[in-house]
């Protein structure tokens, strides 16, 4: 097959990601500061997710809930407290009820921080409680995030390795039959571009570089906010394990091998049983802005400054696709960003990676730089586009 730069194909819009309201954010601290706690938290709530609050009176007690993928949160602030409470699992006959509590037990230690699982009757709930007084804005995202995020996650796990039952049934949005035969072919084609180049690095001998087909398949998969289930808890368990620097990157490198061998083998229904839209209180992204962004790839510059000035075009090009692809999982992007990426990504695709790697770091330096403009369409000139003075202009001149 030929070197040129993998397939790139931006996922379809997701009803079901909340955006992050980031103005709310300076509110929520400056009612705290100012010991107005009920308003502070409400300002947190804003910005987590400005439709939650909507057509709700705001007078006296408020109660909030919300389904997070399968799990259901439920959100009350009083005049004296604030209590999250978010039931998500149920043990039957069928449940191997001692290898579960020991794994909760597990789990109450390490991830969790904030929140406990704890059991009632037959079903378990994430708990978590506090005085207003003690509601600082970093607590209550921190413990917002901590719950949504793992109960909607282990549920699916829990299911699965211990024979457990959901609490309540999810609440999706099926996608159109249209929708559905495009996801089908964006997921065919990063499975098809795994195999080709994962053969490719293998023939070549360019070991490392299988780290970087697997990674960025996992992560071009996880960025579509449609993929639920098992399938979705499964990619970001892997994509942990891939970045797990207490593991030897061999092992790595084996263990990411042997899942996208499994994944590529799983049916068309298999995969699709897991694509839908589902409700979600918070996004398992975290918040963005310019400066963090631009902090973000300020660690990322030695790497791309050595790979420039060595001409390693080739290195470039996976190291700012992975770069990209990664910076879309961990953040909530704005839109712009969102679609500076996707297109640099779209346009590089199909390249040599001496020609590809030039809109890919151009838009580096953009997203660096916090200069993002409206990206060129597929049919610009992508090749000859002028890189502006400043930043890595030495290196085109």
């Amino acid at each position: 097959m030929k070197n040129v730069l993998p397939a790139y194909q931006r996922p379809i819009y997701s009803i079901s990601d909340p955006i992050i309201n980031v103005d709310e954010w300076e509110k929520a601290t400056d009612a705290f500061d100012e010991k107005n706690y009920k308003q502070s938290i409400i300002h947190v709530i804003n910005y987590v997710n400005p439709k939650l609050l909507e057509n709700i009176d705001l007078t006296g007690n408020i109660k909030i809930s919300q389904m997070q993928g399968s799990a259901e949160i439920n959100i009350e602030i009083s005049e004296n407290g604030f209590s999250v409470q978010a039931p998500f699992l149920k043990m039957t006959d069928k449940t191997n009820k001692v290898a579960l509590k020991r794994k909760i037990a597990e789990v109450n230690f390490h991830p969790l921080t904030l929140a406990q699982i704890r059991q009632i009757n037959h079903d378990f709930w994430f708990e978590f409680e506090t005085e207003l007084v003690l509601c600082n804005p970093h607590k209550i995202y921190d413990v917002l995030k901590e719950v949504c995020v793992l109960a909607d996650d282990y549920d699916d796990l829990f299911i699965e390795k211990y024979k457990a039952e959901f609490y309540k049934t999810p609440k999706v949005t099926a996608l159109s039959e249209e929708e559905l035969v495009q996801v089908w072919n964006q997921i065919s084609k990063v499975f098809e571009d795994y195999q080709n180049y994962f053969q490719l690095f293998t023939e070549k001998r360019w070991e490392n570089f299988k780290w970087d087909i697997i990674m960025i398949s996992l992560l071009k998969l996880s960025n579509m906010a449609y993929l639920n289930g098992k399938l979705r808890s499964d990619l970001i368990e892997y994509v942990n394990l891939m970045l797990d620097q207490n593991m030897e990157f061999k092992m790595r490198v084996d263990k990411g091998i042997n899942f996208m061998n499994q994944l590529v083998k799983k049916s068309k229904e298999e995969i699709l049983k897991n694509v839908y839209h589902a409700e979600q209180l918070q996004s398992n992204r975290w918040r963005s802005s310019e400066k963090i962004i631009s902090e973000r790839l300020e660690n990322c510059k030695e790497q791309v400054d050595s790979y420039m000035t060595s001409d390693s075009f080739f290195n470039l090009s996976y190291y700012l696709q992975y770069t990209f692809l990664k910076l879309i999982y961990d953040y909530n992007l704005n839109e712009d960003y969102r679609n500076a990426i996707h297109t640099a990504l779209e346009n590089a695709a199909g390249l040599s990676p001496e020609i590809g790697y030039k809109t890919l770091v151009d838009t580096f330096s953009d997203l660096l730089n916090a200069t993002v403009k409206k990206p060129l369409l597929k049919n610009e000139d992508v090749v000859t586009k002028k890189v502006k003075k400043g930043f890595f202009a030495k290196l085109f001149s």
